[in-house]
């Protein structure tokens, strides 16, 4: 089995394509069966998974989806291409306790900068898409065994 799409829950879909795509994400669909039903499908550049949006398509409160990953080999190349996208996206840090990644912005436990000896796995980024919904963008140099 493979993770194939994650559905986003968004209040506007226009603005969430719109969002998306200036990050450079492809259009992969776009399908209106009418106005109770319209699926959009987004697929970040490289990744095998995708997301989906629209209308009809979730009943998840706009912006609760939290924790979402898109993994990079160089977080800080990373960041300055999303923000240079338009994304508001936080200053790279790592994490002072495990389980930090995924407080706020300014949240206990998050240092600022990349990890000190820049471990794979070890230094992150956050942004949020226009209804809230969170992503962490983690850096993976080597993958652990197993993983590919």
């Amino acid at each position: 089995m493979k993770l194939e799409v994650v559905v986003v829950p968004v209040s506007d879909v226009d603005r969430a394509k719109q969002f998306y795509k200036a990050l450079g994400w492809r259009e992969d669909a776009d399908f209106v069966a009418d106005e109770n039903f319209r699926i959009v499908q987004l697929t970040p550049p490289g990744s095998a998974g995708s997301i989906q949006f629209g209308v009809g398509v979730t009943s998840a409160a706009p912006g609760s989806l939290q924790g979402l990953y898109l993994v990079v080999d160089d977080v800080e190349a990373a960041r300055a291409e999303l923000a240079e996208r338009g994304a508001k996206v936080s200053e790279i840090f790592h994490e002072a306790r495990l389980g930090a990644r995924f407080q706020p912005v300014g949240g206990a436990g998050r240092e600022p900068g990349p990890s000190p000896e820049r471990q794979t796995y070890a230094s992150f980024l956050s942004f949020d898409d226009p209804d809230g919904n969170g992503w962490i963008v983690q850096e993976i140099t080597s993958r652990l065994p197993g993983r590919e």
